[in-house]
């Protein structure tokens, strides 16, 4: 089984966080994944399952085995009416979009340039543009790793809710993700209500236009994790009352603002942080991105503490101006596996 070479973490988490594991290994199989998390267990070690590293951040250096989920492939069946595609959650999201685009499998282009792999796509139940993970999936499938038992979770299971999942609850500790089954309709329905898609016509848009459309509208705002550490969306979209919202709304007419239910409004994150002026504010090497609030950067040689301290000045400004209280979407990363991100930074 592949051992890497190097202790160290910077390329394996998008924010470029500078941090070292114990050892690092990677799963190709469920086989092999599950040899190298009894391996780690037999040796006292704490164990850190990780796929692309789009949504973490490692606060300290990791006492412990990481194990890289590089399970792939892809497998595409069809009826009369949908495309049902299993994928290894190590293959790359994007990725699977875009071979699936050139197989002319539509459905997935609002979600294009989502950082990651597949296998963290349920646990945020990950969403732009209109659509969520939760629309598209059909089942979930995962390994019990103490017994190797295999479960299959269908969507009705899995307890989507706003970037939430039960893989964040009930199936955190002791599982691991290794596929996912995906359903597309035959008949293809574009979703044009956000942002630069509302221009189209749903009558004549093709899911190519959405799909480069998406990626030049995320592109322009965001930055590449390549060039620039970041975890994408630092802080998710708080969901307030209806009054708290109308009341923002009448002293800030221009404010996001989405339906969620009767008693309660989605709000945009980026823009609550925007209004406390603080694009470009920088505590040690990290800083609010200049084009998108919303976003956390490492400038260079940021610390996972320089984070921290950061999204912790976000959160108290944002409180005491709009009384709404922020929470990272980003995991915290601890010595010795995930720790609580909102009391890190409250």
């Amino acid at each position: 089984m592949p051992v890497c070479n190097s202790n160290q973490l910077k390329t394996f988490n998008t924010f470029g966080i500078s941090a070292n594991a114990n050892r690092i290994s990677v799963a190709v199989s469920v086989e092999s994944l599950l040899d190298l998390w009894q391996e780690a267990v037999e040796n006292h070690q704490p164990i850190l399952l990780l796929g692309g590293g789009s949504n973490v951040l490692f606060t300290e250096d990791f006492k412990g085995t990481v194990i890289l989920n590089r399970i792939t492939g892809i497998d595409i069946q069809e009826s009369d009416t949908a495309w049902n595609i299993h994928v290894g959650a190590g293959e790359n999201w994007h990725e699977l979009i875009i071979y699936l685009l050139k197989n002319k499998i539509y459905g997935l282009e609002n979600l294009a340039l989502i950082p990651g792999n597949v296998g963290s796509a349920p646990i945020q139940n990950i969403g732009a543009y209109g659509i969520e993970f939760k629309q598209v999936c059909e089942y979930v499938d995962l390994v019990e790793l103490k017994t190797g038992k295999q479960i299959r979770l269908m969507e009705n299971e899995c307890r989507f809710a706003y970037r939430d999942s039960i893989f964040k609850h009930g199936y955190r500790d002791g599982y691991a993700i290794t596929a996912i089954g995906l359903r597309l309709n035959k008949v293809w329905k574009p979703i044009l209500t956000y942002g630069g898609l509302t221009k189209f016509s749903p009558d004549d848009v093709t899911p190519e236009q959405i799909f480069h459309t998406v990626c030049e509208m995320r592109q322009s705002k965001l930055p590449d994790p390549s060039i620039t550490g970041n975890a994408g969306s630092f802080f998710k979209n708080p969901i307030i009352s209806a009054e708290l919202a109308q009341k923002i709304k009448s002293e800030y007419p221009e404010c996001p603002q989405y339906y969620h239910n009767e008693h309660s409004v989605k709000i945009a994150a980026g823009w609550l942080i925007d209004r406390c002026h603080l694009k470009g504010y920088h505590i040690g090497h990290a800083a609010v991105h200049q084009k998108q609030a919303l976003v956390l950067i490492n400038q260079g040689n940021a610390t996972g503490q320089d984070v921290i301290a950061l999204a912790a000045y976000v959160h108290k400004q944002v409180a005491e101006k709009f009384n709404i209280y922020l929470e990272p979407e980003v995991r915290f990363i601890g010595s010795d596996g995930e720790i609580d991100a909102v009391e890190c930074i409250s």
